[in-house]
């Protein structure tokens, strides 16, 4: 029996953009759920610290480096948490995040290839330059010839909706 081929399309602007939308409510449930219990612990002991009346300037230092420290960590995960969800999906053997899943679309090499670890991080951290430069290369998803934002251009992938 033949295998079945399933016809595939470059997925435009509209369809990326609300895959992450998906993946941005996605990761942030996730860092919620991870970090409010830090950040609660933070903001318990700066409420206790400073309604005890004995704020000292030690005190106010060591509050001040408690919130410097969790921001740190906030910012921390946030990058290493949406690095290792686009690269650890994209690379997978559903070629996708749950965004683009749940909308049909894939990534691949050029060739239609499944993409490794390494070029994924490569994409995802091409992303910074997309949207550095007033988000013009994703932008030109909606524009080039194989829906391909700068990012995708630069990594020598493709996005399809299949």
């Amino acid at each position: 029996m033949d295998e079945v081929q399933v016809e595939k399309k470059y997925a435009g602007f509209w369809w990326r953009f609300l895959a992450i939308i998906i993946d941005g409510l996605i990761l942030g449930v996730v860092k919620w759920i991870v970090l409010t219990p830090i950040l609660a612990v933070v903001g318990i002991g700066a409420y206790k610290a400073a309604s005890s009346g004995d704020m000292n300037e030690t005190a106010a230092m060591g509050m001040a480096g408690a919130f410097v420290g969790a921001m740190m960590i906030t910012w921390l995960f946030t990058a290493i948490a949406g690095w290792l969800y686009f690269s650890l999906m994209e690379s997978s053997k559903f070629q996708a995040t749950i965004g683009k899943l749940a909308l049909g679309i894939i990534v691949t090499d050029m060739d239609g290839n499944r993409i490794s670890f390494g070029r994924a991080t490569g994409r995802y951290f091409g992303k910074i330059i997309s949207g550095i430069i007033l988000l013009i290369g994703y932008i030109m998803a909606g524009f080039t010839e194989k829906k391909q934002a700068l990012h995708d251009i630069l990594a020598g992938t493709l996005v399809w909706k299949k």
